[in-house]
């Protein structure tokens, strides 16, 4: 055995009692890990103005801000039903699924804590918008094809399988 290791040693009060402080603390620093983007926070990054946030965005996001995304009415729209959702929800609460086929939405700062339906072609993906989402586009979390699943052959789909008899 292990010279330094007593029998029974591994299961001392102490022992777990350390176990758990250290389980605890652990917990603890990973709750509350705090969240930032580019190097800024969580609180400051909603009080960007569009100028600030275009800064912190890649060129193609910030090429489309240039543009005018957030004067355009369909987004004006979105913007405005998420924040109506978000303010009729309580406190603790997720606010109501607001659908859209807005894809090529940018996420921006306001959005963040917002669930939004998705259009994929065919149904509505329900997508909840976390701060780590901010730059990127509503299409990316909604997939529109089914992933390929490759190594399941069906009947005839093989020269050996031609001459089985299907009943």
């Amino acid at each position: 055995g292990h010279p330094a290791r007593t029998r029974g040693s591994c299961c001392s009060p102490t022992a777990m009692a350390d176990d758990e402080e250290r389980a605890a603390e652990l917990k603890k620093k990973r709750s509350f890990r705090k969240f930032s983007f580019r190097g800024i926070d969580l609180d400051q990054m909603l009080d960007l103005s569009t100028e600030q946030l275009m800064d912190i965005l890649h060129a193609r996001a910030r090429r489309r801000f240039s543009r005018g995304l957030l004067l355009k009415r369909p987004v004006k729209q979105l913007k405005k039903k998420l924040l109506k959702a978000k303010k009729d929800c309580g406190p603790h609460d997720k606010p109501d699924v607001v659908k859209t086929h807005l894809r090529d939405m940018i996420i921006i700062p306001e959005m963040i804590g917002s669930i939004v339906g998705v259009h994929q072609g065919k149904v509505f993906t329900t997508v909840e918008i976390k701060a780590d989402m901010v730059g990127m586009y509503l299409g990316q979390f909604s997939i529109t094809y089914k992933p390929v699943r490759h190594g399941r052959p069906g009947i005839g789909a093989t020269s050996s399988s031609k001459f089985v008899p299907l009943k």
